[in-house]
């Protein structure tokens, strides 16, 4: 019908208006569809970290042990900063079903410094530990104790990235469509990064002091 409508009007010597869908205009769920995927596949990864902690975990090599080593209290308020960060980017959200953009990009920046605090905390620890001489090559313990929170604070690191290029793109292009999609898939990452570190901190930490 339409192909008959643009040949008559060509005949008259009427323009002829072609209207080309933007092939991005229904790409949304597709997009969450694989960022669900990718989500899924990090969560094998971090199993299978999780596994080899649980086998390698009590191996000490006659080294420190998890009670000899971990100062709970400093890894309660890294705890602390990252379950902070998690509720300053649910008011990001919240700001964004408003269509507040200033009130979103305060909320980023205040979920940015929560991230860079905890970031920073997790080095202090690396390195204190180094210093004390329990190096990943001191023992199977350290070796996936260091594997696994190591990869975790990884992923805060690229989180902390991802947050800065959104933020920079919120500032030139608005709360437009695409960049909601886009902080949409950051908050599923972030939480996903809170619940992941809930299990470290039960199943490194906790457990890991007790004798």
């Amino acid at each position: 019908m339409e192909t008959a409508t643009a040949q008559a009007q060509a005949a008259n010597g009427a323009p002829v208006f072609y209207v080309k869908e933007d092939e991005h205009e229904h790409s949304g769920g597709s997009t969450m569809l694989g960022f669900w995927i990718y989500l899924m596949s990090d969560c094998l990864v971090f199993a299978v970290l999780f596994a080899t902690f649980g086998v390698l975990g009590r191996n000490y090599a006659a080294g420190p042990s998890g009670a000899d080593l971990f100062d709970l209290r400093l890894v309660a308020v890294n705890t602390t900063m990252l379950l902070i960060s998690s509720i300053t980017y649910g008011f990001a959200m919240l700001a964004m079903d408003k269509g507040r953009q200033a009130a979103v990009q305060g909320w980023l920046v205040v979920t940015g410094l929560f991230g860079l605090a905890f970031i920073g905390i997790e080095l202090y620890e690396f390195s204190h530990l180094i210093h004390e001489g329990a190096t990943p090559q001191r023992s199977a313990f350290l070796s996936s104790f260091f594997t696994l929170v190591g990869t975790h604070g990884l992923h805060v690191s690229f989180g902390l990235l991802w947050l800065t290029v959104l933020m920079v793109q919120v500032s030139r292009r608005g709360l437009i469509e695409a960049n909601r999609r886009r902080l949409m898939c950051l908050s599923m990452f972030w939480h996903f990064l809170d619940v992941v570190w809930i299990g470290v901190f039960t199943f490194v930490y906790l457990m890991g002091v007790l004798k």
